[in-house]
Formats: structure tokens, sequence, C-alpha cells
């Protein structure tokens, strides 16, 4: 018989939670105060001790297991445009990566084969200025099968298509602006409200895009009102995902509020969350002496009053526990990279990056890779070197001619650098390149070039002339 894992609503809540950024987060709270009255701002001195080393790591692993199958999944990409309180410190932080690096980045960190990844790069060389996919799946089985000599069925190029659309943003890689809209949907936390929205474009999408909405509401059978909220939302869904594909991801500087703050003195490095301005929660002690005077009463009414009252204080409490449990995975998680990548967090040189990939920090934390995965998606630290994605302190490694293992990191530096000093009358070829990485002890293929250097948006030779 087959067994499925079924997670409990505390587990998905405190998985949502962990996926957040810092505004986010901040955002999240303030709206739980809002709506449920039991939990209420404590005091300053109130305020939740930081992660500490030496009492050990109590393992939530039931609590946060990244079971995708049954709850959202990672969430939507949001660099552009964050929104921040007055008081939230925001920091500087330019990017030069392209769209299609940042596409590139997330295809590589999945468990591909070498072919599946191929297929990968493919369809996203193939996706157009929105982000979407307009070639059909047969004509791209017919361009892998001429130019990169794999021959699949649709089938495959389908299944690794699907995990390109689970990417960051939301509705990359669909294949009309219907799937776009149902990607961005089912991304989204399942409410009433998101199903209106679902069930309006699954079953009246044609309605939709002709703004007929008389149609809508005869054949949903809903009043002109309710369409009208459900169609208010679905036109803030973002039709051009990736409209920003082939450029670069920021344009000039943005505004980056770090998640963690990482400071270095001597050879001591200390750790902490930058959550000062997210409220910190604590059970309503009115609210509590209320539940005791209605329990305590006889009255029908006050016995349903207490019930209220109970769910409500339980779901403060569950709202809490799932912000602590949240606090420590991150803390657990971004102080496993600093003792990975500590050389790097002492001196600020990329060099002395090592080889990371999720499943090593999920080894030393006791966390699964999926809770690592949500935990750095999106997340900034600030060191004393700039502020960083924690994604960048991941990489694969590659071993030099004498064993020794780096990240791929320092080889793409070291292309970068062969390129930029080269003879721009006489530009190197891939052989050329592969040849004087192979002198710096890197033994590479021809392929292998190729690639680093697409990822590095570096044209071929005949290209660079």
């Amino acid at each position: 018989m087959l067994q499925t894992q079924s997670l409990s609503p505390l587990q998905i809540l405190i998985a949502r939670l962990l996926q957040l950024t810092t505004v986010e987060m901040e955002e999240r709270v303030r709206g739980e105060v809002i709506d449920n009255p039991a939990l209420e701002s404590a005091p300053q001195d109130e305020e939740n001790v930081g992660y500490n080393e030496e009492s050990g790591h109590e393992t939530n692993e039931d609590l946060i297991k990244g079971d995708y199958s049954s709850e959202d999944d990672i969430p939507d990409y949001k660099l552009n445009g964050l929104p921040q309180s007055a008081e939230q410190q925001a920091f500087s932080y330019a990017s030069t990566q392209s769209f299609y690096d940042y596409l590139l980045e997330q295809l590589h960190e999945q468990p591909l084969t070498e072919e599946q990844t191929t297929i990968g790069e493919y369809l996203i060389g193939s996706l157009d200025e929105d982000g979407l996919l307009h070639k059909s799946l047969i004509s791209i089985a017919d361009e892998l099968a001429i130019y990169h000599d794999i021959d699949v069925s649709t089938s495959v190029i389908e299944e690794v298509l699907l995990t390109i659309q689970q990417f960051d943003p939301a509705g990359i890689g669909a294949r009309s602006l219907q799937e776009c809209l149902l990607l961005q949907l089912h991304r989204k936390e399942a409410t009433p409200a998101i199903e209106q929205q679902i069930r309006i474009v699954e079953q009246c999408y044609e309605e939709f895009t002709r703004k007929n909405w008389d149609k809508i509401t005869d054949k949903l059978g809903w009043s002109a009102e309710e369409v009208a909220a459900v169609i208010a939302e679905l036109v803030k869904l973002n039709p051009r995902p990736g409209s920003a594909l082939g450029e670069s991801l920021e344009r000039g500087t943005v505004q980056i509020v770090p998640d963690f703050i990482v400071e270095t003195f001597d050879d001591e490095i200390t750790l902490s969350l930058n959550n000062q301005n997210t409220p910190r929660l604590r059970v309503s002690n009115d609210f509590m002496q209320m539940l005791g005077e209605q329990a305590a009463s006889d009255n029908a009414d006050s016995r349903n009053a207490a019930q209220f009252l109970r769910q409500k204080i339980e779901s403060a409490r569950e709202f809490i526990n799932a912000i602590q449990q949240r606090e420590h995975t991150l803390l657990a998680t971004m102080q496993a990279i600093i003792d990975l990548q500590r050389p790097f967090f002492l001196e600020g040189d990329e060099a002395l990056l090592r080889p990371l990939i999720l499943k090593d920090v999920a080894e030393v934390t006791g966390f699964d890779v999926s809770t690592i995965s949500r935990a750095t998606i999106s997340k900034y630290v600030q060191t004393s070197f700039g502020i960083f994605p924690l994604r960048y302190f991941f990489s694969d490694g590659i071993a030099k001619a004498e064993g020794e293992e780096v990240s791929i990191k320092e080889v793409h530096n070291l292309l970068r650098q062969l390129v930029d000093n080269e003879d721009k009358t006489a530009p190197l070829t891939d052989e050329q390149l592969m040849e004087a990485l192979a002198k710096h002890g890197f033994r590479v293929a021809r392929r292998t070039i190729a690639k680093y250097r697409d990822q590095l948006n570096i044209p071929t030779a005949r290209m660079r002339r």
C-alpha cells in the first residue's frame, strides 16, 4: 500500500514562514497581529535571544520537512521594488547578473542528469523576452537532435520544463498566458480567494481575456461584485515574468534589506538576524483573562465564546512557535555556511570559497535539503566585505591536476581574466582557453569551457573580434 506524508497545518506554516525574507516576515507578523486579537507585540526587553551554538540545536525536521507535493513550492523571486518600513535599514546592492544566468543557476542546483541539464539549458535559451516558451516541444526535440545530438521524446523535455516552471520568478517557462497565470496562482497559499481566481483562469479564460464579465457572472453563478473583486486581483499578476530576460537583473542600484548580519573581529565571527523591526509577539494577557471568565460560566453563549477564545489563543501560540522555529532554522543554516566558508568570512577573498552544495549544509544542520533551499533562497547577508545573496556561497567543485578540489567560481574568475587579457585581434578559442586553464592545473573539457563561457555571458571567439 502506498504511503504518503501528510503535513500538519503547523508544519506547513513553519515551511512558509521560513521562505519569507526579512521584509516579508515583518509584514506577515504585523498582518497576523491585526487578524488575531489574541496576539500582541511584546515589550522590547522580551526579545528572543540569538542563536547559541553551545546550546545545540533541537532538530525540528518533522516540522519543516520539505514535501513540495503537499505544500507551496519555493517562493516567488522578489528582488526589484522590495517594500520596506521607514525604520528598516537598507543597503545598496548592485548586480550585473543577467536574468538568463539567474535561471541557469537555479537549473544547475537541480538533481538532474547531464542530458537533462543540457535540455534545461536549451529550454531556457528558447524562452522569449517575456520568459515564455512559444516553441512547440516537438520543434525543441528536433533542434536538440540536430544541434546537441540528443534524441529524446517530448515527454522527457516536458519533464525538464516542469522543473523550470518551478523556478523564480513564478510563471517562467509557461507555454501560454493562461499557463503563466496558473503557475503564479498555484505558487500562492491556497485560500478561497485564490481558488476563485484559479477557477476563472481555468474555466473562463476566453471571457477573461475579452473582458466579458457578464458571461463570467452567468457561467459561474457569481454576483457581479464577486467577479469584479476576483478580476481586480487577477490583473495584478505579471503576464511577462521574464520581461528582463537577457538584460541585467538590476538597472542601477537596488536597495536590499539583508536577512543576516555577520561581523568579524580578528578571528571571531558573530552572527545575528536583521529582525529588529519585526514585532516580537506574545499571547495577550487580557485575552487569557477573558477566556478564564467565559470558561467559568455555565451560560451556553459563554461556552461558545470560550471555544472561540481558545481557538484564537491556540492559533497565536502556534504562530509564535512557528516564528521561533523559523529563526532557529535560519540561524543554524547561516552558521553552517559561515563555518563551511570561514576563510571567506575572515578575508573576503572569493578565491577562498570552497565547493559547497545544499546537501553539505543539510548534513551539518540535520535539516532536509529542501529546508536548506527554503532558508537560503532570496536571502541576503551583510558582511564586512559587502552584501551577498546566500546562494553566492554555493557552487559545485572541480578537481585540479594535483587532486585539490576548488570552487567553480575560481575557474570562472580565471576564465574571465584570460578573456580580458587576450589579444582582441586574435581572441582565444574554446580550445585555447582549455589549454590555458590546463596550464593552471584545471583539466576542463572544451564543451565545459563553452558552458562556463555562456554562464559568464562571454561570446564566442568570432564574436569577440
